[in-house]
């Protein structure tokens, strides 16, 4: 299965993002527009797993990801995020389909470590679950300011 090109230059943006430890700040950027009235149904659940995952991997509660997901993911998330990108987010009704093509890809290309994530997940309590949403205390510190 074939990474979309238009993922492509979002992956060393990602790597260096993971490195730089930077991730919480695309977690506060993704919950935002995430949130947003354009972003509906399927989109919104995937990217709440993705960020979930990604919240757990930030804690270092959850490692069993591999690097090659991990970059791939946060490439997709930031994908989401540019507002220029194939398809501009600001169309409606178009401005999301190639955020949906792209994430959907990531899910169909990790689908066995985002499954096992999920039953990583679906097995703890339901305050441990609710932490999952919460963002890592830097990212929301560097939001309130």
């Amino acid at each position: 299965m074939k990474m979309p090109l238009k993922l492509l230059p979002y992956l060393p943006i990602a790597r260096r993002l993971l490195a730089g430890g930077r991730l919480p700040g695309l977690l506060v950027a993704v919950a935002r527009k995430g949130g947003s009235r354009g972003v509906m149904g399927r989109l919104r659940e995937q990217l709440a797993l993705l960020r979930q995952l990604c919240v757990a991997w930030w804690k270092g509660e959850y490692r069993a990801v591999s690097v090659q997901a991990m970059v791939s993911i946060v490439a997709a998330l930031l994908y989401f995020l540019s507002p220029l990108d194939a398809l501009p987010d600001w169309i409606p009704g178009l401005g999301f389909i190639d955020d949906v093509a792209v994430l959907s890809w990531v899910f169909r290309k990790w689908s066995a470590e985002l499954a096992a994530f999920r039953t990583w997940r679906d097995s703890m309590s339901a305050s441990e679950r609710a932490a999952l949403d919460q963002l890592p205390a830097s990212a929301q510190a560097s939001s309130k300011g």
